[in-house]
Formats: structure tokens, sequence, C-alpha cells
């Protein structure tokens, strides 16, 4: 099962339009969204075809979810897809392993990091720390990660294997 990754939009609606269609042409399942979203964001997350995993980041004071389609909640979040247990946060400051995929976001940087658990940050979509809009697939149970990102400057799509 494919599910896509992402974090720190910080209400960037026209990049995360991209970085979800690019997603969805995946077939994911599930979307997930490690905090600082964004009303606008949230709003469009709540349109999707999929279900969405979101919790709040720091920024994210104020947000109103009004949708079924969206499962807000206070990090740390803990939850099961299949057989698989995550833990999702936006700041990394519950890094231990007591799930089998640790997702976080706040450092607007891409990490993979396979130890006694899968630790995995999808890096940024805002942009704003570099000219890259950037998400990640996750294949459970294997937890196999794809990193896809859209340079800004040169408008190019890539995707690499990560984390294997």
């Amino acid at each position: 099962m494919q599910i896509g990754v992402i974090s720190d939009t910080h209400n960037h609606l026209a990049n995360t339009e991209e970085i979800v269609t690019k997603l969805l042409q995946h077939d994911i399942a599930y979307l997930i969204h490690a905090g600082d979203i964004g009303q606008k964001v949230l709003d469009y997350l709540a349109t999707l075809p999929i279900k969405t995993i979101a919790v709040y980041g720091n920024t994210d004071t104020g947000l109103h979810n009004s949708s079924s389609q969206v499962i807000l909640q206070k990090p740390p979040y803990y939850f099961r897809i299949g057989d698989t247990n995550f833990k999702l946060m936006h700041q990394p400051y519950y890094l231990s392993p007591d799930s089998d995929i640790v997702i976080f976001g706040h450092l607007h940087t891409f990490s993979c990091e396979k130890k006694e658990a899968l630790y995995l940050n999808p890096g940024e979509v805002c942009a704003r720390k570099k000219p890259r809009i950037e998400g990640t697939l996750l294949e459970i149970p294997t937890k196999e990660v794809c990193y896809i990102y859209k340079d800004v400057d040169t408008n190019r799509w890539q995707e690499m294997r990560s984390c294997i």
C-alpha cells in the first residue's frame, strides 16, 4: 500500500496542490501531513478523495477542521494502518522507537533513517528554505521510501528511492 507523506505546507496552496497531485498519480491510499498546515491547505485536504491524517504544527493555532476526511490531532498522534503502527508529530521531540514508523516535520529537510523504527521527515512543501517542493511515498508493510521533489528553478520533478 502506498501512502503519501508531506509536511510544512505553511498555507502554500499551489505547492500543496502540486505535490498532492503528484502523489495521487501513485495511487496513494492515505495522505499523512506532519504539521504546519495552514487553513487554506487544510480546507483543500478536506476535498481529496482519500483520507488525510495530520497533526498540528507550531504555526497551526486557530486551525478549524470541519471535515470527516481529515483526521487532525495533537502530536504525538499514534495510529495504525493495516499491521503497521505509526507515530506522527511535527516537532521531533519524541523520536523514540515506540512505533514501526515515526513521522515528523518542522526541520524542513528530508531525512530517512532505519534503526529500531523508520524515522521519516518528508521535507518541506512550502519551498521556504530551498527552492524545492518535497514529499515522500511510503510503501507499507515494506517501509520503502521514495523521495519525490520538484526543483522550482527548473520546474522538473525527480523521484529517488531512499531508506530501502
